[in-house]
């Protein structure tokens, strides 16, 4: 717990990572800023797909509507939390030369992403409309 809290204080004060260890190979440094923004833009993407699917599926019955397009908002905000969190902990492993940290997200958001289009697959297969 510890460690996330001091985590998230980095978030904030991204300063303070030059505290820790040696300054890495700065394109170590760019890639891991690419890869921070590569998840953002994953984040934007699947909550402009929660606002197409609650603005442009006003025949699909409310219910559903809502359901897939809260589903969608929700992991693009968990996946741009994720982004900051991600990028923090691995520009701290490089500076104390340390191995990259492993994470299940990328497995989960995945699944959350098929799980998601499996259902609009299915709405739109029995057309269930009001």
């Amino acid at each position: 717990m510890i460690g996330f809290v001091e985590s998230l204080r980095l978030w904030f004060a991204p300063g303070r990572v030059r505290e820790e260890g040696e300054t890495p190979d700065y394109r170590f440094s760019l890639a891991n800023e690419r890869t921070f923004l590569a998840w953002v833009r994953t984040a934007l993407a699947l909550v402009g797909g929660g606002f197409a699917v609650d603005q442009f599926l006003p025949d699909l019955r409310w219910g559903w509507r809502v359901t897939l397009a809260l589903a969608l908002l929700a992991v693009g905000a968990l996946c741009a939390l994720r982004a900051v969190n991600h990028w923090v902990r691995c520009e701290l492993a490089m500076r104390r030369g340390e191995d990259l940290p492993v994470s299940r997200f990328p497995a989960l958001l995945g699944l959350a992403v098929g799980v998601v289009a499996l259902a609009m697959v299915v709405i739109v297969l029995f057309g269930w409309a009001d």
